[in-house]
């Protein structure tokens, strides 16, 4: 029976780098693609056909799509750094009508830093002063925000950072020196109809990490990566089913 593949496969990845490993999966792959290509040497006569071709320096590349945002994966693959537990979120358009001239936000004990107040009737900014804010102005000290007389009572619109420390994970992306990045093996799995197909490359870099957001639509972040020999000169392996 003829062997085919269908559908995104499976991809893993592990880095070779380090005494002890962490595996990851890409969760909710939607599709991988690897790009093996060569550059060539073309030897010309006075005519207008090569008379030979030669090929030159090769290039492995690798992408990938997966919806599902992991925090092993980027660190790991990517970064190379180390994870904290907690995480650093935002607070967007929290509702709150200030009172006596304050407005005390619903994550006062955790906040961190004041991404502007909105008017909700008009939609109209108001503007952040250093103290003693004027009618259209507010001041924030430690998640309370303190506005004029004037405007004690129109509800408003207030968007902020704060931390939350029992969850989630977050990463401190650190200026490291030049040529460090984590060094990793990638193993794409294929199965279908009981066929499967696998290339494993034994060493690669991650070369750019993309974040979309699109309106309607899911997150899919794009993984890419190149390949090189590891220390033996072998690129990888690739495994058909016949």
């Amino acid at each position: 029976m003829p062997a085919y593949g269908f559908g995104s496969g499976s991809l893993f990845g592990y880095r070779t780098d380090v005494a002890v490993p962490q595996p990851v999966q890409f969760g909710a792959l939607q599709d991988v693609s690897l790009d093996l290509s060569f550059n060539i040497k073309e030897l010309f006569g006075q005519s207008q056909f090569p008379l030979a071709v030669a090929r030159s320096t090769a290039k492995v590349t690798g992408k990938a799509k997966s919806a599902r945002i992991i925090a092993s994966q980027f660190n790991e693959l990517f970064f190379g750094q180390t994870l904290a537990t907690g995480q650093k979120t935002t607070a967007v358009n929290e509702t709150g009508t200030p009172t006596t001239n304050s407005l005390t936000v619903a994550n006062s004990a955790q906040f961190v830093e004041d991404l502007g107040v909105f008017k909700q009737s008009t939609g109209a900014p108001l503007t952040r002063v250093a103290s003693a804010p004027a009618a259209g102005q507010y001041s924030v000290s430690a998640g309370v925000y303190t506005f004029a007389a004037a405007d004690s009572n129109p509800p408003v619109f207030v968007s902020y950072t704060y931390t939350i420390a029992g969850t989630g994970q977050k990463l401190v992306m650190s200026n490291q020196l030049l040529g460090a990045a984590p060094q990793f093996k990638c193993v794409l799995a294929e199965t279908y109809q009981g066929n499967k197909f696998q290339v494993e490359l034994n060493a690669c870099i991650a070369t750019k990490l993309t974040i979309p957001t699109k309106i309607e639509d899911f997150i899919i972040p794009e993984f890419d990566f190149s390949a090189f020999v590891d220390a033996s000169g072998n690129l990888g392996t690739i495994s058909f089913p016949e």
